[in-house]
């Protein structure tokens, strides 16, 4: 059977540490979607949703076995529509943990096939969050080291 993940997020935007989590996932899963959601607790993006899923299409080009979808919609179905029986997911510390262990408990609930597997971030990328990388750009500074393609 192919072992097919979800990587779901907002990814506003995708960062160089999402990547790492993404090039690591290929060494567990067969195939990895990353899934850009609709964040229904956030009330806009910061960077246009087409736009983001440009970078990372670009970002992966070389990578048959990455998709980039788009959704709004519970994970845990989006998930068994994809035929995906794991979420991917990084921590970087132990507030994401608290969070995303509730997350998963709720999917694995909703779907009992889904099985969450985290990855801790790599040391390099840990500091890294999209919400700095808005702040900085709104701002006007450089943001490039933190992004794997060019704004």
């Amino acid at each position: 059977m192919k072992r097919i993940a979800l990587f779901p997020g907002s990814f506003d935007p995708f960062t160089r540490g999402h990547e790492d989590i993404v090039l690591r996932g290929l060494k567990v899963f067969d195939e990895i979607v990353i899934a850009i959601g609709y964040n229904s607790g956030k009330s806009q993006r910061y960077f246009a949703i087409d736009m983001m899923v440009q970078k990372i299409s670009e970002t992966f080009k070389g990578y048959p076995n990455i998709r980039v979808i788009t959704y709004s919609e519970l994970t845990a179905e989006l998930a068994r529509k994809h035929k995906a029986n794991f979420l991917l997911r990084g921590l970087r510390n132990t507030t994401d943990f608290e969070y995303e262990n509730s997350i998963a408990q709720v999917n694995r609930y909703l779907n009992t096939d889904l099985e969450s597997v985290f990855l801790i971030t790599s040391p390099q990328f840990a500091s890294i969050s999209s919400s700095i990388i808005r702040e900085v750009h709104r701002y006007g500074g450089d943001v490039d080291p933190f992004l794997p393609y060019k704004l």
